[in-house]
């Protein structure tokens, strides 16, 4: 049998160095292009000097052996991205433009060789929806051009559409999924993530800032169940040309979450609310629910994430000591 080759834009970030990890472990050639600048080789430390991986530190739209890569590969997961809401909002052309730009470079060249090409999406994309769930068939509601906040969806937005019309002009294997607040070791709080900022602060004995009122909500689904399900939907020909949902069901306000951090790490911190201005700038609008409808991903993979939050705050936990 031959070996599988495999490219995964972004390889180096949180989820991507996980998925790295999983295809090496499953006997594949990886080969990673990433430009650190969100992410970090350092997340790769533990098969940086596996015989099967090959790292380019470039961005996809630069990279000079991007076509050879993907004319030699089997399958692509186009992870790279503008991630992290204080990025999103604090910098909204760098946003926009990494989004745009690595996929139409990659989607590109998907095209050219036919090479399979799973996109990674986000939950951003449905936008200011009040709806109790989203599944991957609803309208989406995006807020309006002035404020920074929507940059990020759109973006993501205009790439699926980007990813569909190769799938439908050119016959691309093309899958996106979106993800729902995956969370685990080596996520950090740098860009605003908010699992690993109130982990971090709990170990510390700081306060847990929560922005807002706190009782927005949110679903926090582990990097490995996240793993599991792009690895199965990479050998599913039914998921040629949809778009699933991968995210846990267990939904949780963000103070309920503060106070759950606390109590699983037995940390004396106390709770701070930070209004929203405050935290972010005048006029952040942020989504009041954001939890996922998985039924699609689990009839095409017959998988669903589901590892408790309580492991989960655990887990990441034990990967982040204190200082």
């Amino acid at each position: 049998m031959n070996q599988r080759r495999i490219l995964v834009t972004g390889g180096a970030g949180f989820i991507g160095s996980h998925l790295v990890e999983r295809l090496l472990s499953s006997g594949c050639h990886v080969t990673v292009i990433d430009d650190c600048s969100t992410g970090s080789i350092d997340n790769l430390k533990n098969v940086r000097s596996h015989p099967e991986l090959r790292v380019v530190q470039a961005r996809v739209s630069q990279c000079p052996d991007l076509d050879a890569i993907v004319r030699d590969c089997d399958f692509i997961y186009h992870l790279a991205a503008a991630v992290g809401v204080e990025l999103v909002v604090h910098s909204p052309i760098r946003t926009i433009q990494t989004n745009l730009r690595e996929t139409e470079a990659v989607m590109e060249a998907a095209a050219k060789h036919n090479a399979p090409i799973l996109f990674a999406s986000t939950s951003e994309v449905y936008g200011k929806s009040q709806q109790p769930g989203f599944a991957e068939t609803d309208d989406l509601l995006i807020g309006p051009p002035h404020l920074g906040r929507w940059s990020y969806a759109c973006s993501k937005l205009m790439d699926e559409f980007i990813a569909l019309a190769h799938a439908k002009e050119s016959g691309l294997g093309v899958t996106i999924v979106r993800f729902f607040n995956t969370v685990g070791p080596r996520q950090t709080g740098r860009y605003g993530m908010v699992l690993p900022r109130f982990i971090a602060a709990a170990q510390a004995g700081l306060p847990l800032k929560v922005y807002g009122d706190g009782l927005q909500t949110r679903c926090f689904c582990y990097v490995q169940d996240t793993i599991e399900a792009l690895t199965r939907l990479e050998s599913c020909p039914g998921a040629r040309g949809e778009v699933f949902n991968i995210g846990s069901t267990e939904e949780v306000t963000i103070l309920q979450l503060a106070e759950r951090v606390i109590e699983t790490l037995n940390s004396d911190s106390s709770i701070e609310l930070v209004p929203y201005n405050e935290a972010y700038s005048i006029g952040f609008e942020d989504m009041l629910r954001r939890k996922p409808i998985v039924d699609k991903l689990h009839g095409a993979i017959q998988f669903r994430p589901s590892t408790p939050l309580r492991e989960i705050i655990q887990l990441t936990a034990a990967a982040l000591p204190p200082d």
